[in-house]
């Protein structure tokens, strides 16, 4: 590690913020692009637009809506609404009036809602509606501090609520915020103006995939420098328009979508949900796209449908320029060199054939393309690399406010994380946990002192959690969770993403669970992709079955059975999966075995599959 470099680089970035803060930032860009376009959700065939000017306007009323309702600076107000311009709206106007905004994943359940309500001291809630004010009940009735709760739908303000709250719609708490600030701007302009760097500028909770979920607060500081150093690492153009599709309760896209568009004055749209992904990509055409490895996996399900059904000599044109695209980017990671003409073949391929496929599916315009969170199957990224698009890794966690490793369009490696961040510091400890350093990370935990110690130590040295290495240019290479690590019963610690990600390779299995604690061997829990699997049933002449008749057709399970024997081949002995069983249920936030961030929840994955595990063992 070049201590020097990385001392230098984080002395520039802490200049380039210095004293700012998002309220800093909101207003330059409002004064120097008021005119731009800034927020966009979809009306019918239509966008509804709000420019910079309009954006920060609505935001200093919602921040008088907020100090007229009695919630006093430092204080926390909880949002629960989905991607639309409304949500970032009500985030700043927090924000303008001291407030700490709190989105809160929808998917949480309600004991889970009135557990990080209480945690925190809610003041005040902004729902989307019935379902989430239903949602709130539990929260509702043990909270002692939450006193308003403003309603974005009308129809689901209460008529004569007898808890003495205050239940409000947007529309009227708005209009009387608009009231307020034109008889009395000083009251927003001095809350904001008090704001310093090092106050906490929004909250977010773990998404649970151990125990309770666990705050972590987020000061302006390491927002900013967070964004800073995402800015420089992906060369994200000014304007750029981007696509907000994720929990805005998963720090990336609050990175991503509700603070780095302030710096470039980028132009947001809004996709309510994930299911429509593909739809909004294609009409937004993003300059870049961040998303878990099962986005990208479920977008290489759709295009890898189209594309089969194109005209045989059309599919070998296509096949060939894939191939050089990929020798292209495979000959463009750090420390190779390409081979003469290479640049020049790709750069024909690209034109005539690979961009008009990205066309197809939405990022034609994309200069960045990300995934994060868990591991990506490498056949998903040589798909990708084959249309000529590169993604790149990254690491972090919420805990460090985002990013701490990237790869870079100029130093990329497959299979890595990239190298540390401008201004970060990654070492592996002894037992070879990846530890973190620098600007960007937390103080600890929400009221969790014992939690707080283990995550730092006293160098200030985060603990991930989990297990890495690092070579010798620097590139960071994540193994697996540290506590997810499974001890086979003859002594091998095996990390069961490597397994999960090889079975993942064949589009038919869309979720696995590779499972050996104590044990002779790894096993696999398996479920299919219900997207892929219809089309592939239809295919081959099966017709009318549901997910759960597809899990146990002849058919279905011999394909599975070959996709096993393909990822053990390229697996170590010990870690080939001996058993599986496929399962003729879907794996989703809903029921469970995923986090609103689609990793896989394990422990419930152990607990509700349990007789399945032990039946693999059997005999």
């Amino acid at each position: 590690m070049d201590v020097e470099r990385t001392l230098r680089e984080r002395a520039a970035v802490e200049a380039e913020i210095e004293g700012r803060t998002l309220v800093d930032w909101l207003r330059t860009t409002a004064e120097e692009d008021g005119d731009a376009p800034a927020l966009s959700d979809r009306v019918g065939d239509g966008w509804r637009t709000l420019t910079w000017a309009q954006y920060r306007g609505a935001a200093l009323e919602a921040a008088a809506a907020f100090a007229g309702a009695g919630i006093r600076p430092g204080e926390v107000l909880a949002l629960m609404l989905p991607n639309r311009s409304e949500h970032l709206i009500a985030d700043m106007g927090a924000v303008h009036a001291g407030a700490v905004p709190f989105t809160v994943y929808a998917t949480f359940a309600p004991e889970q809602v009135a557990f990080v309500a209480q945690d925190c001291g809610v003041r005040t809630a902004v729902l989307e509606g019935a379902q989430e004010l239903e949602r709130w009940g539990p929260a509702l009735e043990r909270s002692e501090t939450l006193h308003t709760v403003v309603l974005m739908d009308p129809e689901a303000v209460p008529d004569a609520p007898e808890d003495g709250r205050r239940y409000v719609s947007w529309a009227d708490f708005t209009a009387e915020g608009a009231r307020l600030h034109a008889a009395d701007p000083g009251r927003v302009e001095a809350r904001a103006a008090a704001l310093t760097p090092e106050d906490n500028a929004t909250l977010l909770y773990t998404s649970g995939t151990t125990g309770d979920p666990k705050g972590v607060f987020e000061t302006h500081h390491q927002v900013l420098y967070q964004c800073v150093i995402t800015l420089r690492a992906n060369a994200t153009p000014r304007r750029a328009v981007t696509l907000s599709y994720l929990p805005m309760a998963h720090i990336a896209e609050r990175v991503l979508s509700a603070y780095l568009p302030i710096k470039v004055a980028g132009h947001l749209y809004f996709c309510p949900e994930l299911p429509r992904l593909g739809e909004f990509l294609g009409l937004v055409r993003p300059h870049g796209l961040f998303g878990v490895p099962r986005v990208w996996e479920k977008l290489q399900a759709g295009l890898t449908a189209a594309l089969a059904a194109a005209p045989e000599e059309q599919r070998a044109a296509i096949e060939e320029a894939s191939q050089v695209a990929r020798a292209y980017l495979e000959q463009g990671q750090y420390g190779r060199e390409r081979e003469p003409g290479l640049a020049e073949r790709f750069a024909r391929a690209d034109a005539e054939v690979l961009a008009p496929i990205r066309a197809l599916i939405g990022l034609d315009r994309a200069v960045y393309c990300i995934t994060a969170a868990a591991p990506m199957p490498e056949e998903t990224l040589r798909f990708f690399s084959g249309l000529g698009l590169l993604v790149r890794d990254v690491y972090g966690m919420t805990e460090n406010c985002g990013a701490v490793t990237v790869n870079r369009p100029d130093a990329y490696r497959f299979g890595s994380v990239g190298v540390p961040s401008e201004g970060m510091e990654v070492r592996v400890a002894d037992d070879g946990e990846l530890l973190v350093r620098g600007p960007i990370n937390v103080a600890g935990y929400h009221e969790r002192p014992g939690d707080s110690a283990a995550l730092l130590d006293g160098e200030g040295w985060l603990h991930t959690g989990d297990v890495g290495r690092i070579d010798e240019d620097g590139f960071v290479y994540v193994v697996d969770r540290k506590k997810e690590l499974f001890i086979t019963s003859g002594g091998e610690n095996i990390a069961p993403a490597s397994i999960e990600n090889r079975l993942r390779e064949h589009p038919l299995v869309g979720q696995a669970l590779a499972y050996g604690d104590r044990r002779p061997y790894p096993v696999a829990l398996l479920t299919l992709d219900a997207e892929v699997a219809p089309g592939w049933a239809r295919a081959h002449g099966i017709e009318g079955a549901d997910l759960a008749e597809l899990a146990g057709h002849p058919l279905v399970l011999e394909e599975v059975s070959r996709a096993v024997e393909a990822a053990n081949a390229g697996l170590a002995q010990v870690q080939k999966v001996k058993r599986w069983r496929l399962l003729p249920t879907e794996w989703s936030v809903e029921s469970e075995e995923l986090t609103p961030s689609l990793k896989l929840k394990r422990r419930v994955v152990h607990r509700k599959f349990a007789d399945a595990i032990d039946s693999l063992y059997a005999g």
